[in-house]
């Protein structure tokens, strides 16, 4: 009785820290989350409401933009959120974004996804300005909530007439 006493200590202090860690799968909950994402950004970007926007993004230095418009890149949250000011400013009507062709990819603490954005703004003389661009973001989690740490905005362009393709099928 005692060796099997002896043998049952040592098999159990043998195992200790040898316990099996549970990994959840979260990739699904962090997928929706960022979709969800991307619906608050179009909800705020159709009410021009930039402080809404500037909320999903990092809110520091570290978040790079390659915007369609000059220049070529803005570095850092107060860069771009002058840049979306100057952009509502340059198209004082309406505002209608439609985001089609989501697509996300989850790796632990970071993510990127892409879609296409068709948008229709009115601008100072009151026509109408469609265009359709082509978004590719770079999320990362911060305290628990999906970011957009990276964003890079592009059209078409014809080599041909070097003309920017704003209607790109």
């Amino acid at each position: 009785m005692k060796t099997k006493a002896i043998l049952f200590v040592t098999l159990v202090a043998g195992c200790v820290g040898c316990g099996t860690s549970v990994k959840v799968d979260t990739t699904a909950k962090d997928q929706a989350d960022i979709q969800a994402l991307e619906g608050r950004f179009q909800t705020a970007f159709n009410a021009k409401d930039v402080n809404a926007i500037m909320a999903l993004y990092t809110p520091d230095q570290s978040m790079i933009v390659f915007d369609a418009v000059p220049p070529r890149q803005y570095i850092g949250w107060a860069a771009y959120k002058k840049d979306f000011e100057d952009f509502f400013a340059a198209f004082p009507g309406p505002a209608d974004l439609k985001m089609t062709d989501l697509d996300i990819t989850v790796g632990g603490d970071v993510a990127y996804g892409h879609n296409i954005e068709r948008t229709t703004m009115t601008d100072k003389s009151g026509k109408k300005v469609e265009m359709t661009v082509r978004v590719s973001d770079g999320y990362k989690k911060v305290n628990g909530q999906w970011l957009i740490s990276h964003e890079h905005v592009s059209v078409p362009v014809d080599l041909n007439t070097m003309k920017p393709d704003l209607d790109s099928k």
